[in-house]
Formats: C-alpha cells, structure tokens, sequence
C-alpha cells in the first residue's frame, strides 16, 4: 500500500529535507536522517546531507528499497496496562509501562534460561517501542506502542479526530439524563464544553463511551460534571484495534491486515 503523503503549504518551504521524507508518508524524521546519512536520498541527483534544505522546484529522489528494509523495522503493539502503572516518566515508587514489560520478559527469560534456552536480548521488539498518548495511573485498559514516529504524529495531532471507546463503572445508578448529557457535550469546570459522544448503557452502573478528543481526564471530568463519580476507567478500544480478551500486562503485535487497516485510516 502507497503512503499518503500529507499536504504542505508553500510558506512551509524551504523545508528541512528529512521533514520533507516525513510528510511523503516515506519514513519517520529519524528514519530520513538514517537514510540520508546511508546515502539514500538524492536532491537535483547529488547526494542529500543532514542538514538540506528543499523548495518546491527540487527533485527529491529516496531509494525505495531502502525505504522498504527500513519500515521492515517499525513496530506496532497493543498492550492492557494495568491499574496502578503510569504510562511514562515514573516517579520515585511508580512502575512505567516499558519497566512493567521489561520486568515481565526478565521473568520470562530466567524461566528459559533455567532450560538452557538463549534468553531474547531485553531492549528488543515492543521495548524498542513508546507509548502514544496517556491512560492515567487509576485507569487501565489499551495502550498502543511504536517506534514509528508517523503514527504518534497523526495519532497527537488535535488537526485528526480519531474514535477511542471507553468502559466506564460508576458509583451511582446510571439515568437516561446523564447519558443524553454525555452524548451531546458536557461543560466542564473549567468552561470547556467537550464535542458529541457515542454513549450506551451496559448496565445499571456501566456505560460505554466513544470520544475522538482526549482532554486530561476528560472522562472522568465529564462523569462528574453530570452528578456521578468514576468507580473504573477501561480503554477497551482505539480506532480499529480492539483489546478483546487480552489480559491485564499482555502485549500482542499488531500485524497483517489489521496493521493495513488503522496505517491506511491515518494516512500512511
């Protein structure tokens, strides 16, 4: 599948030539800056350097080959973070996502090596990865993890609306008000009234809601700005990845034609 290159504007030029690969679609700002210093990438057929700058009239020439072993190399992860791990930047006392995961394969790795099998080196596949986004220290459920900076990029930027569905327990029986409320857009304390939601009831205390904007604490924030209090915050999905039965501090890789799927609903 063809990236989709993203749109620029003329008074975005002269541009920095690995920012220009990036917007093709053709690798990450720190991929370019691999393939230029390999070589890789020609302007008006001289070789480009770190550091090059091109307009509009520029004939930028990338080896596609290249380009191919190097996407050969991103990785895409789902992972159920628990309760009680922070997504990034622990604090003194608190476990990150990658310390959670890379204590989990040291387990694993002593349980192989007692059968004289080579351990799998600590710092590769989903270790190789970060986080996008957050889910707070209180709340658990799906995160996404790459090393493909084009994702985090499109999936951050606030220019692209993207769907993440939410299970939500609360501390009070649910009304038909408070769902109508939460699906049209609430005014939180701070005065910002959140877009319309897609919101359901599961049962007298669990409801579902599927938002495209990720305010800190949003949902909670929105819960209780209808008059009840979050009990448990599940992130049960984003766009078209899906946490199914995965158990809590499971990863799986996103692979195949799920991969193909979410890559070509952001543009890549």
């Amino acid at each position: 599948m063809k990236p989709k290159p993203t749109e620029i504007k003329k008074d975005e030029f002269p541009m920095r030539i690995n920012k220009y690969i990036a917007t093709q679609g053709l690798a990450t700002r720190r991929g370019a800056d691999a393939l230029i210093a390999a070589g890789k990438v020609h302007i008006n057929g001289r070789i480009a350097v770190l550091g090059d700058k091109v307009n509009p009239t520029d004939k930028v020439e990338v080896n596609t080959k290249a380009v191919k072993e190097s996407r050969q190399q991103l990785l895409y992860y789902v992972y159920n973070k628990p309760v009680g791990i922070v997504t990034h930047s622990a604090q003194k006392g608190e476990k990150d996502i990658l310390d959670s995961i890379e204590q989990t394969n040291l387990a694993k790795e002593e349980v192989v090596s007692s059968r004289s099998i080579p351990a799998k080196p600590t710092r590769s596949g989903i270790l190789s990865c970060s986080p996008i986004g957050r889910l707070d220290k209180d709340s658990h459920g799906l995160i996404l993890l790459t090393n493909d900076g084009r994702v985090t990029d499109r999936l951050l930027s606030p220019e692209h609306d993207h769907e993440k569905e939410y299970e939500i327990k609360v501390t009070k029986p649910l009304k038909q008000s408070m769902l109508t409320w939460l699906a049209r857009g609430v005014k939180l304390e701070d005065g910002y009234i959140t877009k319309p939601a897609e919101v359901w009831a599961e049962s007298d205390y669990i409801f579902h809601i599927v938002i495209t904007e990720g305010k800190r604490h949003q949902i909670r924030r929105m819960v209780t700005a209808v008059g009840n209090e979050v009990a448990d915050l599940k992130r049960v999905r984003i766009m078209n990845m899906e946490i199914g039965d995965l158990q809590a501090g499971a990863n799986r890789q996103i692979q195949g034609k799920e991969l193909l799927e979410f890559l070509a609903s952001i543009g890549l």
